[in-house]
């Protein structure tokens, strides 16, 4: 069976996690192929240059002649250029993005979330045009639709695509061994304190900064809250009086779990997430999570984790006191969740998948 399955946001200017899970997924079925019998082709525009060392795919990429926003752009007005003009004999397309690649052929995609439905402030007009026109054609021309969490399913009922169509595929996280010296590394590398409190997301409106850095006021902290992410878009964060916060921007995959490892606590309220990989990454390293309930991020969480209401400060607040005290309980905890939630897991249920499609 052969695959040909989507890569362009390799080569975003912010990645994130989409592109994250995309190509960890990508390196697990690449692993299973000689055994599986599936054989992955990347799909991607022409780029004069290669996307960073932390995102190159695992597999040859074939070039379509356009790329990204004129890519997308086709992809969505014209349903050109097809996927099929680069890699011949496909059997399945999977596009890993709400953006559908245009083919002919048997088509799976994942779909994170719909935020730009539930919450259109959060995005700007041109996305929300796109996204939503990428929207109609998954749920008008796609075999299957591989959603993250279960309140992705339920969005993506509401919205009118067929619940035959619609399958949960949890992602996973990869479990990197850190020691003491990694730590230390980190912290002399990134200029960070002995304790810290610990944010890790791109910077948009819907993570919910503006709030987290009140509530830290409110709770005290009486440790800084080191921010790591690259900037996005339309979330212009002012620190506070009351709150040491450092800003790291985008830090090398390579020194994530040393970061993580380093942390007293994950504040992650953010406001709507399709699945959340901070969490179960922090979980990982026996690192407490602070998160959102009623949203995909309490799903992830799994009861692991210390939860709020990401629109009130106080509970927020109240939230950090909790996991602070919480620590070794909850360390124990989200090291047990984030065992049970594997890149491997993920990878083999996609490729379940495929096979249905492929026989349809």
């Amino acid at each position: 069976m052969r695959v040909a399955y989507t890569v362009e946001q390799c080569w975003h200017r912010v990645p994130g996690g989409t592109a994250v899970a995309a190509l960890e997924v990508a390196r697990e079925l690449v692993a299973l192929g000689p055994s599986e019998g599936v054989e992955m082709v990347g799909v991607a525009g022409r780029h004069r240059q290669a996307p960073s060392p932390d995102m190159a795919p695992p597999m040859a990429v074939r070039g379509l002649p356009l790329s990204g926003p004129y890519l997308y752009e086709a992809w969505i007005r014209l349903r050109w250029p097809k996927v099929e003009s680069v890699v011949d004999d496909v059997d399945v397309v999977h596009s890993t993005t709400v953006i559908a690649a245009a083919t002919k052929r048997p088509h799976v995609v994942t779909l994170h979330d719909v935020a730009f439905l539930t919450h259109p402030e959060f995005f700007t007009a041109r996305g929300n045009r796109i996204f939503r026109r990428g929207l109609d054609i998954i749920r008008d021309e796609t075999a299957l639709v591989l959603c993250s969490s279960k309140a992705t399913i339920e969005d993506c009922a509401t919205y009118g695509i067929d619940r035959d169509r619609l399958r949960h595929v949890p992602l996973g996280v990869r479990s990197t061994p850190v020691t003491v010296d990694d730590i230390t590394s980190a912290r002399a590398a990134h200029a960070l304190p002995e304790r810290y409190a610990l944010f890790v997301g791109t910077l948009e409106p819907r993570k919910n900064l503006g709030r987290l850095l009140e509530a830290c006021v409110e709770a005290q902290l009486d440790i800084p809250l080191v921010v790591v992410g690259a900037h996005g878009w339309g979330e212009s964060v002012t620190p506070i009086v009351g709150v040491d916060v450092r800003f790291l921007g985008h830090v090398p995959s390579a020194h994530l779990p040393a970061i993580y490892a380093g942390a007293e606590v994950l504040c992650y309220p953010s406001i709507l997430e399709g699945f959340g990989l901070p969490i179960l990454e922090a979980m990982s390293h026996g690192t407490p999570v602070v998160t959102s309930a009623g949203t995909s991020t309490e799903e992830v969480a799994g009861g692991a984790a210390e939860l709020c209401d990401p629109t009130d400060v106080s509970s927020i607040a109240d939230a950090i006191i909790r996991a602070r005290s919480r620590r070794d309980e909850l360390s124990q905890a989200g090291r047990a969740r984030a065992a049970l939630m594997t890149w491997a897991n993920t990878a083999r249920m996609t490729l379940g998948e495929y096979r249905k499609v492929a026989r349809k």
